[in-house]
């Protein structure tokens, strides 16, 4: 619970609609026969969308995003998202659906989550469960904490004070009331110490302590996680490497120069702290040299590959399949085969 909770922490994500599962319209009682929901979870770059592509073309799935990048529209090549024409023919759910202007939440994303996977069941199929944000995978199979909603004007203080005294002096004093968060939170990530002084400044109580207890919002499902990941990291920041560079040969750069010239747009926006869009950004503004954007993106994305793979080793209920295996492949399809065929004819038994 501890590695689990430490990488909860380092993020800080919350719902700013308020408490989610208080509110949600999904039934809690449990089912004798859950139903199956795949989840292929992984580092940045570890090949999953290929995988899942593959996948659906053999079996009754639908895709459904769990990715903090692909739910907004524009940022295409950075994200890996997949090209149009794929996601005309092969069905998708949960990409493209927000400006870049526009916030997302954990909250947000298991309610969204939740009706996808509804409708697919409607359709007679299986959700599949793709990406490597990592707190959306926490949020839907082990629940949100009962967290605040926002509040405009205490987040409006606390920003002037970021402005004036620097995020680095908010950081000292979040160590004071809350040294487990202050311990998991950047000096300078002023989204998060911003909302771990206004938990504290509306509850009275320290963030940390607040995420300590969690609910889950929905017991009829049974979750089937499988990380796809090489088991050779330095295979896998090969693969980051080649797929950034690959990237930028694709138009990347001009893909976050149309967003830089919207002009309503900061890289303090959610979807422009996505890696490598970010590191660009600052090429744009004038920063630092193109070579050294690429270099910075490169050195972001291996660090979130990292942090990812922290994650999947801290969760117990998960099966490991080395990417560049190729006995991996036919393995998930024999697991997946046996998961349809196994829940289809248990099926009739809980009606």
């Amino acid at each position: 619970m501890s590695a689990w909770q430490s990488w909860i922490d380092c993020f800080c994500v919350v719902d700013d609609a308020g408490p989610l599962l208080m509110n949600a319209p999904f039934d809690n009682q449990v089912v004798a026969n859950p139903q199956p929901v795949v989840l292929l979870i992984g580092p940045t770059a570890a090949g999953k969308t290929d995988l899942a592509l593959e996948l659906v073309r053999e079996f009754p799935l639908e895709i459904v995003s769990v990715d903090s990048a692909l739910v907004y529209r524009g940022l295409d090549i950075g994200s890996g998202k997949p090209p149009a024409d794929i996601l005309k023919a092969v069905p998708h759910h949960l990409i493209d659906i927000l400006d870049p202007a526009e916030r997302y939440s954990a909250g947000q994303f298991v309610r969204d989550a939740n009706r996808a996977i509804a409708d697919i069941r409607a359709r007679g199929k299986t959700p599949l469960l793709v990406g490597g944000t990592m707190m959306y995978v926490k949020a839907l199979t082990q629940g949100l904490a009962d967290l605040p909603a926002a509040n405009a004007a205490i987040r409006a203080e606390i920003d002037e004070q970021g402005a004036r005294l620097g995020w680095p002096a908010l950081h000292a004093k979040l160590r004071e009331i809350d040294a487990k968060a202050a311990d998991r939170i950047l000096p300078n990530d002023g989204q998060r110490i911003q909302r771990a002084l206004e938990v504290f400044r509306i509850t009275g109580r320290p963030l940390s302590e607040l995420q300590s207890v969690s609910v889950r919002q929905s017991l009829n499902d049974r979750f089937f996680m499988i990380s796809w990941s090489p088991v050779d990291r330095a295979a896998l920041y090969d693969r980051i490497a080649a797929r950034f560079e690959r990237m930028m040969s694709m138009g990347f750069l001009d893909e976050v120069r149309r967003l830089y010239e919207r002009g309503d747009l900061t890289v303090e926006l959610p979807a422009l702290r996505s890696v490598g869009y970010r590191q660009l950004w600052g090429h744009l503004a004038g920063t630092y040299e193109l070579a050294e954007g690429v270099r910075l993106g490169i050195i972001a994305t291996r660090q979130l590959a990292r942090r990812q793979l922290i994650w999947l080793r801290a969760m117990r209920e998960i099966e490991w399949l080395d990417s560049l295996d190729s006995a991996s492949n036919v393995r998930i399809k024999a697991k997946i085969g046996r998961l349809i065929e196994e829940h289809s004819q248990a099926a009739p038994a809980s009606n």
